[in-house]
């Protein structure tokens, strides 16, 4: 069966090809190096002394967790280079900050059995490290046929990826069976791993725990956010959908004679408060802009600011009662820690949608209140987890949730009670980038 699966991977990579020619229109940067998708690469690797540690980072969140793991592993092994894959653009940009002199980066290749192959007899890894989710069956298969051990490091599975994964089990179950390792993030974790068959060797916590916010983007959100005369409101990470959603609720509580910046009813809706959406994925960024325009507001745009941040918001007075309420824009990449520094409360984007909600760790690391909506499988014991330390809150929807925001925003007490919470939520947490930079190390060496 997985020759099957195989020969529909070789046929597809036409088509894999011309995705990513249409992805690089909008990010240029998935048309770099395309032959190291399929295995195929220029330059010979120079020879090293030590480990070839090899890790696997798919997109942005993953590359972040895998800095920490990263840096405790050279710790531990001061010899080591390190050889980083990914699977998007935003991965490989930001993974580019983590390497050293002598370490290597490349695309993930494309699961045949020949880029496979290649990508193994080019590298020549001691160990291969995939972070998170990222399960590939030839890239499985082939790493245990040549005796290379493939752990998986901050393992997580949800109950709908447990039930994808159970109704391919002829494919799934055998990928998950060959790896050599694998490492929970939680006990729920764990026992959905074990129940497709991965060898799970112990739970050890989730690393985005241990990634600490950007210190220089913290102070400079809090400088922003000591000259707005308002409360700011985030909508995080923002989906497709979702953006629209909030721009309809905006527009139904707006009256004809009132700024809808200026409402400050709750139970009607926003109160004088400044909303920013920071959508999930860059190559929305255009897209969301003349969507906030199109609803009838201004936008503002974080790539039109100047080192002083946001523009100042005008005086109430009869100008503003006429004026088109303005929206921020978030349109940057790695700047979470800014945004969430400069915010006083947070909606959790893809929770309000059934799309399983964004992590809430890095807002919580900020000490940034958030509000979620009821779908966060993507990411449901650290939700919960949030939940009962206080760190978070929950609402039916969206329209319920810009209601809350707005309340936590009108209350500081509760407010700075809840960015307490989360301080203590988040370092209570922390400790699994050590666990884990000593069980691969203990598991490379067995090798």
């Amino acid at each position: 069966m997985r020759w099957i699966y195989a020969w529909l991977m070789w046929l597809a990579q036409p088509l894999f090809r011309r995705k990513l020619r249409r992805r690089g229109q909008q990010e240029p940067g998935y048309l770099q190096a395309m032959d190291e998708r399929f295995g195929h690469y220029g330059v010979a690797v120079p020879a090293h002394v030590g480990p070839t540690v090899w890790m696997h980072a798919v997109s942005l969140g993953e590359t972040r967790a895998a800095a920490v793991l990263i840096a405790a592993l050279r710790q531990r092994w001061p010899t080591m280079r390190l050889l980083l894959t990914h699977g998007t653009a935003t991965g490989r940009a930001e993974g580019k900050k983590l390497l050293a002199a002598g370490d290597l980066q490349a695309w993930q290749p494309w699961d045949t059995p020949g880029a496979v192959q290649r990508f193994l007899a080019h590298f020549k890894p001691t160990i291969g490290v995939l972070m998170e989710t990222e399960i590939w069956p030839n890239l499985v298969h082939t790493c245990k046929a040549q005796g290379m051990p493939l752990v998986l490091a901050n393992a997580r599975l949800s109950d709908k990826s447990l039930q994808q994964a159970q109704r391919l089990a002829w494919l799934a179950r055998p990928a998950y069976a060959a790896l050599t390792a694998v490492w929970a993030q939680t006990d729920a974790d764990a026992l959905r791993l074990r129940a497709l068959g991965a060898p799970v060797r112990g739970v050890l916590g989730n690393l985005k725990f241990d990634a600490m916010p950007n210190a220089d983007q913290l102070a400079r959100g809090r400088a922003w956010r000591a000259r707005q005369v308002r409360p700011v409101l985030m909508f995080a990470s923002s989906r497709e959908g979702e953006e629209l959603a909030l721009l309809k609720i905006f527009k139904q509580n707006r009256s004809p004679a009132q700024s809808w910046t200026a409402q400050t009813d709750t139970k009607k809706g926003a109160p004088d408060v400044q909303w920013l959406i920071v959508p999930r994925h860059p190559q929305r960024f255009d897209e969301v802009a003349a969507l906030i325009q199109d609803q009838g507001f201004e936008v503002s745009r974080r790539s039109g600011w100047s080192d002083d941040g946001p523009p100042p918001h005008p005086d109430q007075g009869m100008a503003s009662q006429v004026a088109k309420p303005c929206i921020w824009l978030g349109d940057s990449l790695a700047e979470m820690a800014l945004y969430y520094a400069l915010t006083d409360v947070a909606l959790l984007g893809g929770s309000f949608a059934h799309l399983g909600g964004q992590n809430l760790i890095e807002a919580a690391a900020c000490g940034c209140p958030v509000v979620m909506g009821p779908h966060t499988f993507n990411f449901a014991d650290a939700a919960e987890q949030a939940l009962e330390a206080g760190a978070a809150l929950r609402v039916a929807d969206l329209r319920e949730g810009v209601t809350c925001a707005g309340a936590l925003a009108a209350d500081g007490a509760r407010r700075l009670e809840i960015a307490h919470a989360c301080g203590l939520f988040a370092q209570q947490h922390q400790g699994a980038a050590d666990r884990l930079a000593d069980a691969v190390c203990k598991q490379a060496m067995l090798a």
